[in-house]
């Protein structure tokens, strides 16, 4: 277990500098490209239903006005918490985990993993720590060099111990945590109101322009045209809505419609398992592989209750929940556990929210504020 404790990443022969660097700078540009994509489908999707479906098509301008309206507030919020998931300041694990040199010496040249085991949990006694290794040891990153707070885990891609990580997301290019889950949630939400407001207003045209389409191929206007031959109803029609120049955007008002329903059925079903989630105070690693306690694995410790659960994510002022600012409680190292009989309650348990200091508690309503190893 000595040797595991060490970070073995060591370039291969001849392996320059200038390579190393030239591959870190592609790799950083590629994860970027899932954001980008994200970023060409939403503007795309201004133009078809902003340009195409309001000014083009829609006829009556209280209706445009209408639409227009809900569609930029949607927007708008769509984009301020997208912005905030892939941009928030994930800070990272405080310098009290992070072994000494002296203590990391003495992890390395032990001989037993009972020894090994002993030097971490004497350097972590004095951390507010609950949750532990499978093995019942203190959960140690040996990329990191430190003790992980509680629900904290490391991520691969971004090299780093991330505090309550949910999971890594490329398609934000971020870890979503402690720092951001709030925002990611708003994300999903307005994503998918979004989805669901262009999919509803672009349907009667999309069944418009259907309706349209089955009369032109029922009338054979394509064969004749073909053919060299015309008939009063196919230039009717192709003198009309169908055949218009204006019409043309009928293609992006079908594919926007089209593009909407798909996204808003994955939307909805990952939307839905994270409301679980907050529901139930778990992260998706959490889900998968319930955390550790001295007692044994409990998928429901650190769920306080639903109501509490959701308002430790969302924070005590309902005026700010549906907004993209920060409220989440806490610091993301210490979480308030479920309470237990005053008998049984343990001390630990008190010291915990002792560790709130000054800040109001989670739940009090009279003031709001703001894997290499499971």
């Amino acid at each position: 277990m000595a040797s595991s404790m060490q970070n073995n990443r060591v370039s291969p022969p001849g392996y320059c500098v200038c390579c190393r660097t030239c591959n870190m700078w592609c790799w950083r540009a590629f994860k970027w490209f899932p954001v980008l994509l994200i970023v060409c489908i939403v503007t795309w999707s201004y133009y078809a239903y902003v340009i195409q479906l309001c000014i083009f098509t829609v006829e009556s301008t209280i209706l445009k006005c209408v639409y227009l309206v809900l569609y930029h507030i949607l927007l708008i919020m769509f984009v301020w918490s997208y912005w905030r998931t892939i941009f928030a300041d994930v800070k990272p694990i405080p310098e009290k985990y992070k072994l000494p040199e002296a203590e990391l010496e003495k992890l390395l040249s032990a001989d037993t993993e009972d020894a090994q085991r002993t030097i971490l949990e004497n350097f972590a006694k004095d951390l507010p720590i609950v949750t532990r290794t499978m093995s019942g040891s203190v959960r140690y990153c040996n990329r990191c060099v430190l003790v992980k707070p509680d629900r904290a885990h490391h991520c691969s891609i971004c090299s780093r111990c991330v505090l309550k990580m949910d999971h890594h997301c490329p398609w934000v290019n971020n870890c979503v945590c402690f720092h951001n889950y709030k925002f990611f949630m708003l994300f999903l939400g307005y994503a998918l109101l979004y989805c669901l407001f262009v999919m509803s207003t672009c349907l009667p045209y999309f069944i418009k322009f259907w309706k349209m389409y089955q009369e032109y191929k029922h009338a054979h206007c394509d064969r004749l045209i073909d053919n060299g031959t015309y008939t009063k109803q196919c230039m009717d029609m192709i003198d009309g809505d169908f055949g218009t120049s204006a019409s043309a955007g009928r293609y992006h008002i079908v594919f926007a419609f089209f593009v909407a329903l798909m996204f808003a059925i994955s939307l909805g079903s990952l939307f839905g398992y994270h409301c679980y989630l907050v529901a139930h105070n778990r992260t998706t690693l959490e889900a998968f592989r319930a955390p550790m306690f001295r007692g044994g694995a409990d998928k429901n410790g650190f769920s306080v209750g639903v109501y509490n659960n959701f308002k430790e994510v969302f924070g005590n002022s309902p005026n700010l929940w549906m907004v993209p600012v920060f409220t989440s409680f806490g610091d993301g190292i210490v979480y308030p556990l479920p309470r237990q009989d005053e008998d049984t309650e343990s001390l630990l348990s008190s010291e915990r929210w002792e560790r709130w200091g000054e800040r109001a508690r989670p739940f009090d309503e009279r003031e709001s504020s703001s894997f290499d190893e499971l």
